[in-house]
């Protein structure tokens, strides 16, 4: 099986959804999982966005999710969707900062 993150189900920063990308592979991959023509065990890991909770660093085949454009935020919803404090303090890197102007991030 492939080690994953939960994707958008779970998580309020990811980069892609694990669910499809999982699919796909494993689609592929099938048939080494059900016989014995890999020299050794592999480890599969899928991270949906640079935290890498999906353990990646010890995986022999990782891939990871990342952005190629700036997310766009749709300051009418932040407000209704999440609490602004946890979205502040959930982003390691201090990216996320509010926006008391329009009372979001």
């Amino acid at each position: 099986n492939i080690v994953h993150t939960q994707g958008w189900v779970h998580c309020h920063i990811p980069a892609t959804d694990a669910s499809g990308l999982v699919k796909a592979v494993m689609d592929e991959l099938h048939e080494y999982f059900t016989t014995m023509k890999l020299p050794a065990k592999v480890r599969l890991a899928l991270a949906c966005c640079l935290n890498m909770c999906g353990a990646l660093h010890c995986s022999d085949i990782a891939i990871l999710g990342y952005h190629r454009t700036i997310p766009r935020i749709n300051h009418e919803n932040v407000a209704k969707a999440c609490e602004i404090p946890s979205l502040i303090a959930s982003c390691p890197t201090g990216a996320i900062r509010p926006n008391p102007n329009l009372k979001s991030v």
